[in-house]
């Protein structure tokens, strides 16, 4: 406690001052994080252009189980310091989490290309290659936050289309959300058009086949098997996705929320529906 005090005491000297970094830290670190995230916050909005400050963010942020905005605020240190070891781990740690192998090993292997001699990049490699379920605690990132606990997946359904638990646990579960077969059938899931009308057996009926013709056009153009595409519009974003050859899920979202993010969320709403559907 009495480092905590003296870097409060040079904190409010100084408010300027980037002490708020070793002061946000060491109450994370003693597990205060309310405390830890309003001098996150203040620091931010003082310094919104400083990459170790939206890192130390989002590892408070993880700490608090908050990936979403973890995500963000690592994606946007990465925008501004591209070569910044401890957000590139801090993706590889999320992409993990939703099972996302890949990304994760790219991410952890930019961190080696900048860190070469870092020893807690080439664990954590070896335990995703190992075939790790999910982390206890957040890898090869510097200072991991504490009890960090996996992302749930749905419980399994007792029968039949139990559409509401599909996607139980999830950011907007039974809105923005949907989860059809290969001839339009909703699973689960429902969509509202900005008047709150429900539309989700329009749009159900309009994507049948799509996933299809995405295939049809990804090997036309020889980019191979489709994983994912997001599009941008005037009043949302859109992300579709395939957990299964014969299913198709969309995700809606608010113009604001970015691309990256949506994504993540994507990723999980995939990981989700896929095993809801194996269960079936």
């Amino acid at each position: 406690m009495d480092e905590i005090r003296a870097l409060s005491a040079q904190l409010a000297q100084d408010p300027q001052s980037l002490v708020f970094l070793r002061l946000g830290e060491a109450l994370r670190r003693k597990g205060q994080l309310d405390a830890a995230l309003r001098v996150a916050t203040n620091g931010l909005e003082r310094h919104p252009h400083l990459a170790d400050a939206h890192d130390l963010y989002a590892r408070i942020l993880t700490d608090k189980h908050d990936y979403e905005k973890a995500f963000d605020e690592w994606d946007m240190a990465v925008r501004i310091a591209p070569h910044h070891t401890g957000a590139l781990k801090g993706l590889a740690f999320l992409y993990f989490k939703i099972g996302d192998l890949q990304q994760a090993e790219a991410h952890l292997a930019a961190a080696k290309r900048v860190e070469p001699d870092d020893p807690t990049i080439d664990q954590a490699i070896e335990m995703m290659r190992g075939g790790a379920k999910g982390p206890a605690e957040q890898p090869a990132a510097p200072s991991p936050p504490s009890g960090a606990a996996s992302i749930a997946a749905p419980a399994a359904a007792t029968g039949g289309l139990d559409e509401a638990r599909v996607f139980a646990g999830l950011e907007g579960a039974n809105e923005g959300l949907l989860l059809i077969d290969g001839s339009g059938r909703v699973l689960g899931g429902a969509l509202k058009d900005g008047g709150g009308t429900d539309v989700t057996d329009a749009v159900a009926a309009y994507l049948a086949g799509v996933s299809q013709e995405a295939a049809r056009t990804a090997k036309l153009l020889g980019l191979g098997a489709w994983n994912g595409l997001s599009a941008e519009g005037q009043h949302g974003n859109v992300h579709l996705a395939h957990p299964t050859p014969d299913a198709l899920l969309l995700v809606v979202r608010e113009r604001g929320i970015p691309l990256g993010r949506l994504a993540i969320l994507a990723q999980r709403a995939t990981l989700m529906a896929r095993r809801w559907l194996e269960r079936q």
